[in-house]
This record gives structure tokens, sequence and C-alpha cells, in this order.
């Protein structure tokens, strides 16, 4: 009877997978977790949040125009194998990282301390991100307000702001439809309403004499900020009930946005352009390159904002059915917005009587110069202008909450006895503090310090952050441990896929990434302008400056060691005593030993003894001990 007994606790008991402990039953969700750090208070907050964060501007002004100009449909190839190699692992390992440790991204480290590096670069490069990001929400709401009037200000030229070279973009027709429009050597009126009115580049000589504020950018920058301030003001108690808004109803512009588009005439000749596949492109290398850019960054990863939300998670939620959801629902609203996107598109090239490659533009200039102008050849252009900019206001406040959420989250939990009582002020210093950084953009040249700030704050240096990490958790912390932890917190282990992603192919990927971003390396420019040698250089130092906080981190951790340099490195290299789950009841199995006062020799046992019953996660537990054990002899054999 004792043995049947034994085996039936031996025999641990997998939790169905798409059920976590907040699904079963009416359970108080503030009971697994500390009460002065935070968490979330509704079983979609995490969820919604993820979904927010990664669905942003990239997936409408990106990912439209890489795919059609890298094969169209063929694209879709490159794109989901790179998204199965680099972008569900990634995610993964971030998701895991911050749910098991409930620490945010400097104080995770403790998995590692001589790694610790790492995530100050990441503070670096979101925090440098998050001063350029928001200056385009502030574009997005200048052009929303702008909306708000009876016609449309990029309609027409004669406005005091246009030149000789206006000419509004209008085709006319004839019996067979429309004729061919002669653009060469024209600006349309939606081109000098950004460039001459919004911008007021014609003041600005350059970078360097960026000229004067633009009062106007700057009031919408002030409100852009305070509306951030407002959401995170309680943390992720509050920023995830607005996410219940902001993550969703985007996809019911995008939708409304998508009817209208393909009922449009000439649609299909947009639609076609986009999605029909010329597979030779996929003997190129570059077009494989482009795909691991797009899931790269469209994810997030590496930023530490999923790290930050699954730290307020509770131990047991089922991030491995929300990586799943996250990743393939972000890949299927690119797609999405392709349509969308290119059948207005269609639309205004058969409007225009010219190619849709004519018509067809990438980033700010498809969101501020073509995508107005083709809402000016609708019907209620106002309507659908307001609509349009509407939905890029909230999938870019989803990201820039993120971005906020993950500096405050990650210096509270660095000093959490002097910050965390005083994390609404902390917040609101972090938000003036980028504000007045950010007013060098609002002035007449601030473009090109956007474009700097673009081209250099996440770009290489990012990579090899992310490069770091995944050889930190898997190398010098161990894929087995780091398996066994997510065993002890999901109830079941990664499989071969995760694993050989995690070791090998995702690592090479990015190398890969990183090695051809060198190579390829090409100067910045915005328009006609060359940026001068000084602001190249700044921009890599900018780059560089992430990177080197990686072996300034190693240093200063081994400095707090003692022994030779050997000891010294290996020693820093451990985690942290205090390394594991931050609550006494999710610390089963070995990190049971590690809490205070515990002297016995099966931690295990104390745990249960204290908490009482034998949890499915526990019995996990049970399984994870015996393996640690059987490893110890066999290493000893």
């Amino acid at each position: 009877m004792k043995k049947l007994q034994g085996a039936q606790l031996r025999k641990p008991v997998s939790p169905d997978l798409l059920m976590t402990p907040s699904d079963q039953g009416d359970v108080d969700l503030d009971v697994d977790f500390a009460e002065d750090r935070g968490n979330w208070t509704g079983k979609l907050d995490f969820l919604l949040s993820c979904i927010g964060y990664c669905v942003g501007l990239g997936n409408i002004w990106r990912f439209p125009y890489r795919a059609y100009t890298n094969g169209g449909g063929a694209f879709l190839v490159p794109y989901f194998l790179m998204l199965a190699i680099c972008g569900i692992p990634l995610f993964f390992l971030e998701l895991s990282l911050g749910q098991f440790s409930s620490l945010g991204p400097l104080a995770v480290w403790k998995i590692s301390p001589l790694f610790k590096g790492a995530g100050a670069a990441m503070l670096l490069i979101v925090g440098l991100v998050a001063i350029y990001y928001n200056m385009i929400i502030a574009y997005v709401l200048f052009y929303l307000f702008a909306s708000l009037t009876s016609d449309l200000p990029w309609e027409h030229c004669g406005n005091w702001w246009n030149t000789d070279l206006c000419l509004e973009h209008r085709g006319s027709k004839d019996g067979n439809g429309a004729l061919p429009l002669n653009l060469t050597g024209t600006v349309s009126p939606s081109e000098e309403y950004w460039s001459r009115y919004v911008l007021h580049i014609q003041g600005s000589r350059g970078i360097g004499s960026p000229g004067g504020i633009r009062w106007n950018l700057c009031l919408c920058l002030l409100l852009a900020w305070v509306i951030v301030f407002l959401c995170i003001l309680k943390g992720v108690k509050s920023s995830g009930k607005v996410v219940y808004f902001t993550a969703t109803f985007p996809y019911l512009i995008l939708i409304m946005l998508l009817i209208r588009g393909i009922t449009l005439p000439g649609a299909w000749r947009g639609i076609q352009f986009y999605l029909t596949p010329q597979f030779h492109y996929l003997l190129s290398s570059k077009v494989w390159i482009e795909a691991a850019l797009q899931i790269f960054y469209s994810l997030g990863v590496g930023f530490g904002g999923l790290l930050t939300f699954a730290s307020y998670n509770t131990f047991h939620q089922n991030i491995y059915r929300d990586t799943f959801i996250v990743t393939l629902g972000n890949a299927i609203t690119s797609i999405l917005a392709g349509f969308a996107i290119f059948s207005v598109l269609g639309y205004m090239s058969q409007e225009l009587g010219v190619p849709v490659d004519q018509v067809a533009k990438a980033g700010p200039g498809l969101a501020f110069i073509v995508y107005p102008q083709a809402m000016t050849m609708l019907p209620l252009s106002p309507f659908w202008s307001f609509l349009f900019f509407f939905m890029l206001l909230t999938l870019g406040l989803d990201s820039q909450f993120a971005f906020l959420e993950t500096i405050v989250t990650a210096v509270t939990d660095e000093f959490p006895y002097y910050l965390r009582p005083k994390k609404v002020v902390f917040s609101g210093l972090i938000c003036v503090a980028m504000y007045l950084l950010g007013l060098v953009l609002t002035t007449d040249g601030g473009m090109y310090w956007l474009v700097l700030l673009d081209d250099y704050s996440a770009s290489f240096g990012l990579m090899v952050v992310v490069i770091t990490t995944c050889l930190a958790v898997t190398r010098v912390y161990g894929i087995q441990r780091f398996c066994r932890d997510i065993h002890m917190m999901l109830g079941f282990k990664p499989g071969i896929y995760f694993r050989a992603c995690w070791l090998f192919l995702t690592p090479a990927t990015l190398l890969a990434l990183l090695v051809y971003s060198i190579i390829k390396y090409q100067p910045s420019e915005y328009g006609s302008y060359r940026f001068p040698a000084w602001a190249e250089l700044l921009g890599i130092l900018m780059g560089l400056l992430s990177c080197l906080l990686i072996p300034a981190g190693m240093l200063v951790a081994v400095l707090r060691e003692e022994g030779s340099l050997w000891e010294r490195l290996q020693q820093a290299s451990r985690p942290a005593m205090d390394w594991g789950p931050s609550l006494e009841e999710n610390r089963t199995g070995m990190y049971v030993a590690t809490l205070a006062g515990s002297q016995s020799p099966k931690p295990l046992m104390v745990h249960m003894r204290k908490y009482g019953g034998i949890t499915s996660f526990e019995n996990t537990a049970i399984e994870v001990d015996r393996e640690i054990a059987e490893e110890e002899e066999e290493s000893m054999m």
C-alpha cells in the first residue's frame, strides 16, 4: 500500500496546457503576488498588453512594404520560417525569465550577475527608443487634430506653406478611365504639408542647426507624455485596464479600413501587387535577412517589455500558450494590414493613372504622406483620416506603455525600499526627463535627429544584447537548469524544438543578422539630405555604448568577488543565493533550500508541511529533485 502511495506521489500530473491556475474557479488573483510590487488584476491584462506591445506601427508601415519589395506572397515563406527559428523561441525565453523570477530587466540578472550589463544595455536602448517613439505619437496627434475639419488641410495647394512645385495629384478621366498623370518634378500637397508645415524642415540647414522649436509640435509631445503618464500612473494595474481598449480597438478600425479599401475601384490592383508571389526572390540572402529583421523588431524581443510584463504574472500562468497566441496573432495582423494598405494604394494608383510602385512607400512616408493623400480621394475624407490616425495612436500608445513600464520596473526592482513607495513620483520624473530630452525633436530639424535615433539606438546594439541574453541563459546558466525551471513553473519541459533553437539556431541566425548589418552598413539619410560624418560617428557611438555596458557590467561583477581571476569569473557567473521564484509558496524543489531558516536536507518536505498538500506543480518539483539527484550520482561515478 505504501509503495502504491509512493508511486502516486512520484507520478507528475501534467497540467492542461489550455488552463492556468487563474482559470480554475473563482480564485483571488492577488494571493500569488508580493503586494508592494503590484500585479495584473484581470485574466486578460497580460495577454492584451503583450498583443498591444507587439502589434505596433511597424505592422502598418513596415511589413506591407517589406513584403512587396521582397517577393510579394513568396516573402511569407522566409517570414514564417524566421518566426519559428527566432521569434517564437526568443519570445518564450524572455517571458519565462520574467515570470519565473518576478523581476525586471536589471534584477533578473541574479540568474548570472556577470551579465547584468545586458540589463543596463536594455534600459539604455529602450530609453532612447521611448524618446523618439513618443515624438511619432505626437505627429499622429497633430494629424488627428488636423482631421477635425470639413476639408483636410493637405488636400489642396495654394496655402502659405506650398511652393510652385505643388500639384494636386488627382488624375483626370476620359471615357476609357484615368489618364496617366505626369508627376515628374512635382510635389503633392500632402508631402508639402508634412515637410513644410508639420516639420517646417525648410527652417533648418541640417542636423547641426536644428532651428527653433515648433510650439504646436511641442504641445503635442507634451500631450503625448501626459497621456502615457496617466495610463501608467498605477503601473500594470492601470495600464492593464487601458489595453482592453487600446489593444482591441485598432482591430475594429483596421477591419473598417479593410472593408472600405477592398470595395474601392482598383483595389485588386494593389492587392495583386502586394501578394503576387515571385519565388525567384527566395534565392537572395537579402530577402531572408529582411524577414528575420521584420520578426526581430516586430515582436519587440530584447527591449525588456516582454520580460517586464511577464514578471507581473502568477507563477503558473500559461505563457507557453500565450507565446503562440501573441506571435501568430502579430504575424496575421501584419498580413491583414497589408491588405488594408495596398487596397487603398491600388485605388490611388488607378485614380492617378500610375503604377502602384510609384505611390507605395514605407515608414513615416506611408503614414504621413501617401495614406493621407489617399484619404483626400475618398468621400467623407476627414472621417476616414480621423479613423486612420486614431488607429495609429492606439497602436503607438501600447508600445510606449511597455517602454516606460520597463524602465520604471527595472529601476524600482533594483531599489525597492526607496522607490516602490514613490513609484508614481518616480514615473512622473521619468516622463518629464524624457519630454525635455525629446524637445530637440520638435525643432525645425527635429526629423534629422529622429532618423538618427531610429537608425542607431536599436540596431546592432540590440542584436548584441539579445545574443548575450540567449547565450548567458542557455550556456552559462545552463539549458538543463533553465528547462527545469520552466518544468517547475508550467508542469512540462520545453521540447527539442525550443532547445535546438535556444542552443544553436537562434544565436546563429542573430549572429548572421549582426554580421550582415555591419557588412551592409549604409550612412543615414533623409530624402536627399546626407548626414555629416560627426552625426554618423555619434550614431555609431550610440549603438556601441549599449554594447560596452555588457563588458563594463562584467568588470564590476568580477571586482565584487574574491580570489583569482578565474575564481571571480566562476563566482560571478553563478546564480545569486536568492535567485528563484519571488514568493515562498512557489519555491518548491531545489529552491526551498535558499529560503531563510531552512536547514532541512529535504527542503521540499519542509515546504509541504508549511503550506500543506501536494499540487500538480509540487508533484512536478518532486520529479525535478529526483532528476537533480540522479545527475549528481552520474557525475560522481
